[in-house]
This record gives structure tokens, sequence and C-alpha cells, in this order.
């Protein structure tokens, strides 16, 4: 057998760079990791950063790769280790490939290089000299910021292949240009929802100087989905509301802006003059802590609505089999943020819960109204509490709509057949193109 037939025989090994890792509250990036290397992809995990944070979920000790954080220090204060790294992987780059290095700085320095774009193409010399010393075959990034950003530094420096994936605050508080020279360097994109395909398609068609001769096919939509034998439904459904005729009301999610969590404050407020009874669990932590917990006293909500900070996924799963309604605020931010589609809709779809959402774009892809969910106005509380009243009045509406909510993820949205695609991707067994090659006409 020659070198050549082994190369092609062996599996590639992939770079995947996520931005920080473990977090608590990105389970589908740590599902990912695990579905990939379960269909036999070879994993080299990167992360820009160690968030340092004190819980991390069970699961991680399953990943089999370990963790090359680019850069240790908190922020920019980076050790003295992190320095002699950078400077030495840099060194490493110039002296085997001078014509890429310089090609790559040449880049950043033309591209009125911000600070962001310099401390990426930094830290991507600490990955490209790693890949030079283990020999990686493609680099994938898990988000279309910064990630991809130091992806696509690598794949200049390195001349290796690299793809990348969009999900939500990554693609749309990205410029258009910066997207369209990375979607154009890629192989592939893997866009989460529809509406999140696309805006990258898009893009591509709009940013014809920079995306030259790019196939829109080069954005493949490739839905995260949800572990469906983790989440379940639990062992007290189907049944009605508490026994002292209280709706369960549970929401999960990072406190931040995207969420929408005043409006939803402002919808249990109406909820209150309406006469009905529930209680209400928040579950996630984040930067509007202090100002939810200000509103909450405001709307006088403090007996019933509590805001229980970050979990991990087994307590989750506990939250949702001791709720009776799931309900997601999302709103899109003045800066354009919004959600994609929220894993804790699809957990939550998975455990057989009735869940009320906004028309968030991406979100209508899986809360069908009054098929598999309730959908109510954006940023407007008086049709979510009219909502949730709903189900609070209709325990057979609230079954039925739990049950089609399963019933869809696990034909539509089960994680280890919607992680085929990106392993078959990364694994080379299909293209993009090909793939767009079979679509109908």
């Amino acid at each position: 057998m020659s070198i050549d037939d082994l190369h092609q025989t062996t599996a590639p090994t992939v770079f995947y760079l996520t931005k920080r890792f473990p977090r608590l509250s990105e389970t589908f990036i740590l599902d990912e990791i695990l579905g990939l290397e379960a269909h036999g992809v070879d994993l080299r995990l990167f992360a820009i950063a160690d968030p340092h944070e004190e819980d991390v979920q069970s699961d991680v000790d399953r990943v089999r790769s370990p963790v090359t954080y680019l850069r240790t220090g908190e922020g920019w204060r980076a050790k003295a280790s992190d320095y002699a790294h950078f400077v030495g992987s840099h060194a490493l780059i110039f002296r085997r490939r001078p014509r890429q290095w310089t090609r790559a700085a040449a880049h950043v320095l033309g591209s009125g290089p911000s600070w962001a774009m310099a401390t990426h193409f930094v830290e991507a010399g600490r990955m490209a000299a790693e890949m030079e010393r283990v020999g990686g075959d493609h680099i994938h990034a898990a988000f279309a910021h910064g990630p991809a950003s130091v992806a696509y530094y690598v794949h200049l420096l390195t001349d290796r292949p690299f793809s990348f994936a969009a999900h939500a605050k990554d693609l749309y508080l990205s410029t258009p240009e910066v997207l369209a020279t990375k979607i154009a360097a890629s192989t592939f994109v893997l866009a989460c929802s529809g509406s999140a395909a696309g805006e990258l398609r898009s893009i591509v068609a709009s940013q014809a100087e920079v995306a030259t001769d790019v196939p829109v096919d080069r954005v493949v939509l490739a839905p995260p989905g949800v572990d469906i034998d983790r989440f379940q439904p639990g062992p007290l459904r189907p049944r009605r509301v508490s026994p002292q005729g209280v709706l369960r009301i549970l929401a999960v999610g990072r406190l931040v802006p995207k969420k929408g969590y005043p409006v939803l404050l402002e919808g249990l407020a109406a909820l209150v003059e309406r006469g009905v009874e529930f209680e209400c669990r928040i579950v996630g932590g984040g930067g509007q802590k202090d100002e939810l917990h200000t509103l909450v006293t405001k709307l006088g909500l403090g007996t019933r609505v509590t805001l229980c900070g970050p979990r991990t996924q087994q307590e989750i799963i506990r939250e949702y089999h001791q709720a009776d309604v799931f309900v997601q605020a999302s709103v899109i931010t003045a800066d354009g943020d919004r959600d994609g589609i929220p894993n804790s809709v699809l957990e939550a779809m998975a455990c057989g819960l009735a869940v009320v959402a906004t028309t968030v774009p991406g979100i209508p892809e899986v809360i069908r109204d009054r098929e598999t969910g309730l959908l109510v106005a954006t940023g407007q509380p008086e049709p979510m509490a009219g909502a949730l009243e709903a189900l609070a009045d209709d325990d057979t509406l609230r079954r039925l709509l739990g049950d089609a909510a399963r019933r869809f993820v696990v034909d539509h949205l089960a994680h280890r057949s919607c992680v085929e695609l990106p392993a078959d991707l990364l694994l080379g067994r299909i293209t993009a193109e090909s793939l767009a090659s079979k679509m109908p006409a």
C-alpha cells in the first residue's frame, strides 16, 4: 500500500474550534462533539479560552479529545506562557511557510485591522502551529464570529480547508462582508435553521465582490437536533396541572436581552389580572439577573416567579418533568441579535411539554401554531398571557400539543440522525455540492 493509499483510507483529523469550552449553557456544542466522535470523526478539540465555570455538564467526561486553549489568561491579560506560545507559533509558521504567513499578515493589515482581527490572527498562529506538528487535515469552527475568524486565518497560514457553523448572534451581529469572505474561503457552512441558511445565502448573493463565483449551495441546512433518549416525557405525564390548580410554567435560557424575559414577566403580570393561578421558574444565568429581580418585585410577582440561576442538564431535565408548560419569549434586539432555534425549545418538545413561543424567525420552523405548540406575536405581553391562559384552562389541548411536539422532534430532529450530515461532510463522504445536486429542481 502506498502512502497516498494509506492517507485515503485514514479518517481525516479535524481540528474543532469553539469559543469557550466547556460552557454550562452550550450543551449543543457538547452534544455535537460527542455525536461527531460517535460517528467516527477524529477530533482535536480547541477553544479560544477557558470559561472558568465551576459547574460543568457531567457528559464532558465522555469527550475523548483533550482541550487545547489558545489562550489561558482572562481576557487579554494573557499569561507569560501565552505570549511565548504565540511568538513561538508564528515563528514556526514563518519558517515553514513564509509565503503563507506573509500573505495572511498582509490580508489582516490590508483589511483596516481591528483589535479583534489582530487578536484572532495571533490566536490562529498557535492553532496553525499545532496543525503543522500533528498533521491536522481540516478546521471546523463551531461559530461564525470569533472561532470562524481564527479558522479562516489558520486556513490562510496552512492552506488547510476549513468550515464553520452559524447559529444566531454569531450570524446576525457579524458584518455581511466579513461573513461573505469566510464563506468564500470555506468548503461548507452549516446553518442551524432555514432562516439562518436563507440569511447566509442572501449574503453570498449580495456580496458579489467578495464572494465571487461562490455557489449558495455551499450553505447547508444542519439543525442541531435533540437527544430524544435523554429528553423524554416525565413519569407523571399525561396529567392535569398541580392538585392546587396551579399552572407550572418553565423558561430556560441565559438571562440576556434576546430571550425576552421582561416581556414574559409583563405577560405573567397580565396572567395574574386574568385570575390564573401559576408559578413560573426561569432557569439560567446572565447579565440581566439584577434587572429581572427588580422587575419581578415591581410587577408584584415575587411569590410566583423564581429566578433559579444556571443548572446542569440533569437538573434541567427534572425541571421539564415538573412543568406543565414551556415558554420561549424570544425577541429581536435593537442591534439585531436574536435566537435561532433555541435548544431549550427542542428539549421541552422532546419532553412532551406544550410550548408557547414567539414568531422570531427560526422558531416557527419547529413550533407550528396549534400543531406542535402555540405561537404568539414577538414582544407583546398580552398575547402571551392569552396563550398561557388557554393552556391553563384546557388539559386536552396541553396534552395534544405536547404529544405532537414529541412526535415532531422524534421524526425530524433526533440528534443521532441530525449529526450524520456534519459528520459525513467532515469525513469527506459527501460535499455541499453533491448534496445540492440531489435536491429536486
